[in-house]
């Protein structure tokens, strides 16, 4: 992927799509491999892996970043989401208003967990991948992708499980081991992509 400004915009815009996306979508309880997982597990890991490109390619600065616009995108979507709602609507709209309240409020924790969660474990992400770039000199791009977002997840994965599902779900350990499980499989398979995306870099 070329250094280009255009390509920087498009990153940042799929790691805040897979952002919002995990909000939504967060609060959908799915089995994936026998497990017990939540929905968002689906589009979460595209912020791990955009913030590891943008970070391999522009560097610490520019993926830090991308994880604080992120957040200020999440509160952003939860007031004007509020303010829309309060908005009241025509009677034939009713039905729909119903809906988006049930989803903006399983929204509201989901966001809530997932604040707690992004804010601990992207920036811990962006530390790790780059304390081991310069650990290797640039070398070994699987360790420092995998690693770090293996150590990342898991810190994610415990804190927003806990928020999110806390009071919700019974076997809250079992439903975390489960998360964790897929994530690093995920993990495992997003490594070609990232040495796709990054191969003009230095490669080893």
């Amino acid at each position: 992927m070329q250094k280009t400004t255009f390509n920087l915009i498009l990153l940042n815009s799929i790691f805040m799509i897979g952002l919002v996306m995990s909000n939504l979508f967060g609060g959908k309880i799915i089995t994936v491999l026998g497990f017990t997982v939540a929905g968002a597990i689906v589009t979460y890991p595209l912020t791990f892996l955009s913030t590891d490109i943008i970070g391999e390619i522009w560097g610490k600065q520019e993926a830090d970043d991308c994880v604080k616009i992120g957040i200020i995108v999440q509160l952003i979507f939860l007031a004007l989401g509020y303010l829309s709602l309060a908005i009241p609507p025509q009677e034939a709209s009713e039905a729909l208003q119903q809906s988006l309240k049930i989803v903006l409020n399983q929204g509201l924790r989901m966001t809530l967990a997932s604040l707690g969660a992004f804010s601990v474990s992207q920036f811990l992400d962006v530390f790790l991948f780059h304390k081991l770039k310069e650990r290797c000199n640039g070398k070994k791009k699987w360790l420092r992708n995998n690693l770090s977002t293996m150590t990342s997840q898991l810190v994610d994965t415990m804190i927003f499980i806990t928020i999110a599902f806390y009071g919700v779900v019974d076997n809250l350990p079992a439903m975390i081991l489960g998360q964790y499980v897929i994530k690093l499989l995920l993990a495992l398979g997003d490594t070609p992509f990232f040495y796709f995306f990054t191969r003009k870099t230095n490669q080893n």
